[in-house]
């Protein structure tokens, strides 16, 4: 049917997590067995979506499909940016999908761009609207290599002001909330509006926005119920279910109608198990039965253009019923949980924006001296943020010269630092921070960093200290929670802790020469060392590092010369010390004093030499950053961890008889010994299936059928990830050589072996290249079989025994 189109859009996004002065997401536990929730939910539903399943009823492989070519998204670009360095083929799989899909959409992407860090626009002022446009125009035009046509909208959250600024820079549409509609009118009609305001707008067309200003934009609105139900009911466990929903929609006449839907892109694999696979069999469902033509906004909006008028309803978004308060007041949307509430929604903005108007001036003058437009040199700092190359910082500080001549390396810091100020002010409106319950949750915590490293940044530039006017005015953000108190308190206990600046980036670097082998110039997170001097010496456990060194930070550009001293007199304790660099001569005289108190092992001589030395500058293990911490403390604990690892296995294998007599009488095992036994079980699983010898199959369920027999845990998560992973590179491994028959019996043997140990594996990107290899292989390898080639037989029959073990139908 050709009037009958059909477009789902996934708005893909999670909240920045970086770290705001390193510029890196830190581990974080609440993701495992995965290193934090960005790698997790990559893994569950982003590279999955790149190679969806489409499997028949009776689950044989029909194809595999990359949905972002089928459907409409967009990415948020701060997500888009992790992902470019963490996830490279995910990364690259979703703009070749865009490619794609111009081939397919008369012309147009199917990615659309979003407002750059998730911000609520009805609730930021004219600047930041405009640099949020800006910037995610030129993030997108950065990765898609082209101009966007439509723009995701942070919540959907709108007024009028947003639609003026996304017109203004050449947005022709974005989407919106059926309840976001005020009234609707034939274009160029003298009819009267029709009210439509109780979400009663017919959501199959593109509507006309006409703005204030003489300017207008397209909307379009997309379909309420089903959307819901995608999001928050079961309609997505059955691809062709959810097809036959979308198709039974269409009214039965001749109209031109789109049935659109959008929701959380996560729902596809991250909310919703195997949601990627539905979708593509969705997708897939629609065209084979004919019940729509799959479509993206923008090529219907060229082949239909509105011929209604729509008016909003301003300062509404999608996810929050009293329209925007979920980000500025108690409204009642939340996470429920019960007991608690957000009355600190309201004084955390009041705070927010107290802070942002009062640095706007101090930049505005601070950066006059570069420019007379201080707030296109935000705009165009994206350009920066993008690439912050030497070359493009050089081309891009060659438009700000004074006088014709150039500008120098502290000038250069000194914009660099007053534009980070700018990108810090506006990373802290990320809606995310007021969304959830409690005004310490990770979240919030975050928007709250992003403020106290503005504060750092106008503080070097030795503006107004504003962090103590700052905290009082967090006094009034009372959490939920007792111990925490408010959120001047979060801010004590969590933000100030994390700051650091380029001493103790060196005090980080220091510690970590007493554990790993530096290469002489090497880069920390977004910091760069240099080293001039270094100097170690080591006496059985002991050993002291003292050198010195240039730091830089990447992001910039300032420059220090250090000079740092550190002693571990091991295990955990650590002493080191760090300063701005001194003379060639005070260094040697600082060194022999400390190789001096080091040699007599005098531990108060050794901390006295250092204050004497490094005054208050002085750093302990605690001041390693997280990632390097767990991994000192890894090296620290190994002969820790060898000897409660012997201890257990002592109390396991000498006890056994006492244990069996134990369950014999149907008691459970006293707690302390079952402890034991479930480390040593564990460990000893872990480390066959870490070993990259043939799995010892009879060993593997030995150790499995005593966890069951003394009912103990296995930590089936952390030996599932293990166990998933090494699958996939053993069928990487074939990928390289798809006719090695003995390498696939390898693989055979060894999933059939893992799928016996009743943990849960995650197949589908080994499941993935085992079709492709079959694709390209099989057919032939028949046909030599049938002929009575004895290696392709036992090609075929191999690969049919590894197809059943990954629970896989290719034919």
């Amino acid at each position: 049917m050709d009037n009958r189109f059909i477009c789902i859009h996934g708005h893909f996004y999670q909240p920045p997590r970086e770290n705001p002065w390193l510029e890196e997401v830190e581990v974080q536990d609440s993701a495992y067995p995965y290193r934090d929730w960005n790698d997790r939910i990559n893994a569950e539903c982003y590279s999955p979506n790149t190679a969806a399943r489409i499997q028949s009823g009776e689950g044989k492989v029909l194809d595999i499909l990359n949905n972002y070519t089928k459907m409409s998204f967009n990415f948020g670009p701060t997500l888009l940016s992790w992902m470019k360095d963490h996830a490279p083929d995910t990364y690259q799989s979703i703009l070749q999908a865009d490619i794609e899909s111009r081939e397919l959409y008369s012309g147009h992407g199917s990615a659309i761009a979003q407002v750059y860090n998730h911000m609520i626009m009805p609730l930021s002022n004219t600047r930041d609207k405009r640099t949020q446009v800006v910037w995610g125009i030129e993030d997108f035009k950065s990765r898609f290599g082209r101009d966007p046509e439509g723009m995701w909208l942070a919540e959907t959250a709108v007024d009028n002001e947003t639609l003026e600024v996304l017109a203004e820079n050449g947005i022709k549409f974005t989407i919106l909330a059926p309840r976001q509609a005020a009234r609707v009118k034939a274009i160029e009609s003298d009819n009267e509006w029709t009210d439509v305001s109780d979400a009663s707008i017919d959501p199959k067309m593109a509507y006309l926005c006409k703005l204030p200003s003489g300017r207008s934009i397209n909307l379009f609105f997309y379909d309420g119920p089903i959307s819901q139900e995608l999001a928050f009911g079961d309609l997505l466990k059955d691809g062709a279910n959810l097809a036959n929903r979308l198709a039974g929609t269409f009214r039965d006449d001749e109209s031109p109608q789109l049935v659109n839907i959008a929701t959380d892109g996560e729902t596809y694999g991250h909310h919703s198990k195997h949601g990627d696979m539905a979708l593509a069999y969705c997708l897939n469902y629609i065209e084979t039965n004919n019940l729509g033509k799959i479509t993206i906004y923008g090529e219907f909006l060229e082949k239909f253009p509105p011929k209604m008028e729509v008016q909003i309803i301003e300062n509404t978004s999608w996810s929050c019923i009293h329209g925007i308060e979920r980000w500025r007041s108690n409204c009642g949307c939340n996470s429920g949980r019960p007991g608690w509430n957000q009355n600190w929604r309201a004084p955390l903005r009041e705070a927010l924006d107290w802070l942002r108007d009062t640095m706007a001036p101090i930049y505005e003058k601070g950066i006059a001296q570069f420019t007379e437009a201080p707030w296109d040199l935000r705009d165009d700092y994206i350009k920066i943020i993008l690439d912050r190359s030497p070359e493009n910082l050089e081309k891009f500080f060659s438009k700000y010269s004074h006088n014709g001549n150039g500008l120098n390396e502290d000038e250069k810091t000194k914009i660099l630092k007053y534009l980070e100020m700018q990108r810090h002010a506006m990373l802290m409106y990320t809606s995310c921070g007021w969304f959830f319950d409690e005004i310490s949750g990770i979240e919030t915590v975050q928007v709250i960093m992003y403020a106290g490293r503005a504060i750092q940044l106008l503080n070097e530039l030795g503006g107004p200290d504003l962090e103590q006017e700052f905290i009082r005015r967090l006094e009034s953000t009372v959490s939920n929670i007792p111990e925490v108190v408010n959120g001047a308190h979060a801010y004590l206990s969590y933000v100030k802790p994390a700051m650091i600046d380029l001493l103790r980036v060196t005090a980080h670097y220091a510690i970590s020469t007493l554990f790993e082998n530096y290469i002489e110039d090497t880069s920390i997170f977004c910091y760069e060392v240099f080293n001039e001097k270094f100097d170690t010496i080591e006496a059985g456990k002991q050993k002291m590092v003292t050198g010195r060194a240039r730091m830089r930070s990447k992001i910039t550009y300032e420059i220090v010369q250090v000079t740092y001293a550190v002693i571990t007199l091991g295990d955990q304790n650590i002493y080191g010390g760090v300063r701005e660099s001194i003379s060639d001569e005070a260094y040697e005289k600082m060194k022999s004093e400390m190789t001096e108190a080091f040699n007599k092992f005098n531990i108060i001589e050794i901390i006295f030499t250092m204050d004497k030395n490094f005054g208050n500058h002085n750093y302990s293990l605690w001041h390693l950053f997280k990632d390097e911490s767990r991994k000192v403390f890894d090296i620290i604990l190994k002969k820790t961890l060898e000897e409660v690892e012997f201890s257990f296995r002592q109390i396991y294998e000498n006890h056994y008889s006492l244990m069996q007599a134990i369950i014999n009488t149907r008691l459970p095992l006293p707690k302390a010994i079952s402890t034991a036994v479930e480390y040593v079980l564990n460990t000893d699983i872990s480390k066959i299936l870490k070993n990259p010898d043939p799995i010892d199959r009879e060993k593997l369920y030995r150790l499995a059928d005593e966890a069951k027999k003394w009912s103990v845990n296995l930590d089936r998560d952390m030996l599932g990830y293990i166990a998933s992973r090494r699958i996939t590179a053993l069928i990487e491994r074939i990928s390289e050589d798809p006719t090695n028959s003995d390498l696939i019996e390898e693989a055979s043997a060894t999933v059939r072996t893992l799928n016996g140990l009743g943990i849960s594996l995650n197949l589908w990107k080994g499941q993935n290249i085992l079709y492709y290899i079959a694709k390209e292989h099989l057919d032939t390898m028949r046909t030599k079989a049938k002929r009575g080639t004895q290696y392709a037989k036992k090609w075929v029959e191999s690969l049919h025994s590894l197809e059943d073990s990954m629970q896989l139908k290719l034919s």
